[in-house]
C-alpha cells in the first residue's frame, strides 16, 4: 500500500467452506419476555460495510463458500442473553473466521467454490458482513456503546489473527526456534476497483502459522496478523498493542518481524527509512489524516518523538539474493523540510540532519506509518533484532480484465501474480531468517 505526494504515485481458509461458520453459538432458551425499552439504538452501516451490496463483494463471498458467513454469525447473536455470553461468542466468531480463512489459503479443507484458494478478499469482506451484523444487533438485554464498541474490538482483532499470535518460548539462543512476526493489509482503494486483492494479506494468510528452515538447518515459526487501511485505528494503537506483547523482553520474545504492503509495479522494495507523516489520503472509510503520526498514550516511546526511523533488515543481503522473479530494491528515498527550510525536498539517499518528515521510502500513508510505528517500538524497547517494512509488486489483472466496470473478479494472470509474490516474500523472510540466524550463531 502506497501513496506519495511526489514523483512517484500509486498504481492502481476454510475448513467448512460451504457449511456454517464452526462457532459454539449459545444454544436457544426458552423465551422471556421482551424489554423493548431494553433494546438498543443501532448505527448506520460503514462505508466499507456499504460496499458489501455491491455485485463483485458478494460474487466473491459466493465463490469462496463465505457467503454464510454473517448470517450464521448473526444467527448465534440472536441467541445470546448477557453482555458476558457476547463477549465469549463475539471473541470466538472472530477468532473462527480467522482460522477458516488461512485453513482455505493453507490447502486445508474443501475450497468451497471455484475462487482461488490463495485469495484475501473472502476474509476482508465476510469480517464486513460480520461487523454489520454486529452493529445492528439489538440484544433483549441492555448493551451500553462502550460495551457493543468492545464487542466491534474484538471481533476486529480476533477475525485479523491479532490476538491469537502463538510463537514458541524457551530454548537455547542458538539452537532453538526462531520466532517471526509478519503484518499483512487488507484490499484497498476500493471504490476505484472493488476487486482489489492484497497481495501483503494474501501472504499474511499462506504463512500464518508456517515453519520455515534457514541455510543453516535452523526452523523458524512465522506468526502473522493483517491491519485495516483506516487512520483512525492506527492512531488508537492497533499496532502497537498487537506487537508489543512480542517486542517486550521474555520467553517469546520475537527474533525478526516484517510489516509488509502493496506498493510499485514490478518490484520489492526494502524500504530504508519511515518518516513520521500522515499525508492525508483517503482510507477504506473515507477519511483522511495529514499530521504527524500520533503516538498512542500508554506505549513504550522515544522522546523527543523521531521524524525518521530506520530498517534493521538486512537490505544489502536481500537485494543481492535470488529470491524470485521480482527485483528486490532498496530504497532509500525520502521527502523532507530541509532544516531552516518551509519547502519539501526530495532526497534520493535519505533525511538530512534535523529534517522534518514529509514521506519515507514507502510514502505518506498507512504502509509507511505501520513501518514507522514498529520500528519506533522496536527502539523505544532496545530491541536489537531485524526488523522492517517490505513493499511488494502491485498485484495486476490480466491484460483483458483491466476495466473494474466489466472485468471479472480474477483471472488466470492475477492468481498467477498473486502466488509468485507469496512465493517471493517467503523466499525474501527466509533469507533474511538465514543472515539473522548466522549473526546469533556467531
Amino acid at each position: 500500500m502506497r501513496h506519495i505526494r511526489t514523483k512517484v504515485g500509486v498504481v492502481g481458509v476454510a475448513l467448512l467452506t460451504a457449511a456454517p461458520l464452526a462457532l459454539n453459538a449459545p444454544s436457544a432458551t426458552a423465551a422471556s419476555p421482551v424489554n423493548v425499552a431494553a433494546r438498543q439504538a443501532t448505527a448506520a452501516p460503514t462505508v466499507e460495510e456499504q460496499r458489501l451490496s455491491q455485485h463483485v463483494p458478494q460474487e466473491i463471498l459466493r465463490r469462496s463458500g463465505f457467503a454464510g458467513v454473517a448470517g450464521t454469525f448473526a444467527g448465534g447473536l440472536a441467541r445470546v442473553d448477557s453482555y458476558g455470553a457476547a463477549k465469549r461468542y463475539v471473541t470466538e466468531a472472530g477468532r473462527g473466521l480467522w482460522r477458516r480463512a488461512v485453513d482455505r489459503v493453507q490447502g486445508r479443507g474443501p475450497q468451497g467454490g471455484d475462487l482461488s484458494r490463495d485469495d484475501d478478499r473472502p476474509l476482508y469482506w465476510a469480517r464486513l458482513g460480520m461487523t454489520k451484523a454486529l452493529r445492528e444487533w439489538k440484544p433483549d438485554f441492555r448493551l451500553s456503546a462502550n460495551q457493543r464498541d468492545a464487542l466491534m474490538g474484538a471481533l476486529e482483532r480476533g477475525s485479523r489473527g491479532q490476538d491469537s499470535i502463538d510463537l514458541p518460548g524457551g530454548g537455547h539462543a542458538k539452537t532453538r526456534v526462531l520466532r517471526v512476526v509478519v503484518t499483512g493489509f487488507d484490499p484497498f482503494q476500493l471504490d476505484a476497483d472493488a476487486r482489489r486483492s492484497n497481495p501483503s494479506g494474501a501472504a499474511a494468510l499462506a504463512l500464518d502459522g508456517t515453519t520455515v528452515r534457514t541455510s543453516s538447518g535452523r526452523l523458524a515459526r512465522v506468526e502473522t496478523a493483517v491491519f485495516p487501511v483506516r487512520w483512525a485505528d492506527f492512531a488508537a494503537g492497533t499496532v502497537e498493542r498487537t506487537l508489543l506483547p512480542y517486542f517486550r523482553r521474555g520467553p517469546r520474545q520475537v527474533d525478526l518481524f516484517t510489516t509488509i504492503s502493496q506498493g510499485r509495479p514490478g518490484r520489492f522494495d526494502l524500504e530504508r527509512t519511515n518518516g513520521a507523516w500522515r499525508g492525508g489520503y483517503p482510507d477504506n472509510a473515507r477519511e483522511s489524516r495529514t499530521e504527524t503520526v500520533p503516538v498512542p498514550k500508554g506505549v513504550p516511546t522515544v522522546r523527543p518523538q523521531p521524524q525518521w526511523t530506520t530498517t534493521t533488515l538486512p537490505y544489502a543481503q536481500l537485494t543481492a539474493a535470488s529470491t524470485g522473479p521480482f527485483p528486490v530494491r532498496d530504497n532509500t528515498a525520502v521527502t523532507e523540510i530541509p532544516a531552516g527550510g518551509s519547502s519539501p525536498v526530495e532526497r534520493p539517499d535519505g533525511p538530512t540532519p534535523g529534517s522534518t518528515a514529509r514521506a519515507g521510502g514507502g510514502g505518506d500513508y498507512l504502509s509507511n506509518e505501520i513501518g514507522y510505528r514498529a520500528t519506533l517500538l522496536r527502539d523505544a524497547l532496545k530491541l536489537k533484532i531485524p526488523g522492517g517494512h517490505l513493499h511488494t509488486p502491485v498485484l495486476q489483472f490480466g491484460a483483458g480484465n483491466t476495466d473494474p466496470k466489466t472485468g471479472e473478479v480474477t483471472d488466470p494472470d492475477f492468481v498467477r501474480n498473486r502466488t509468485t509474490i507469496t512465493g517471493q516474500v517467503r523466499s525474501i523472510l527466509t533469507t533474511a531468517l538465514s543472515v539473522a540466524s548466522g549473526t546469533m550463531e556467531k
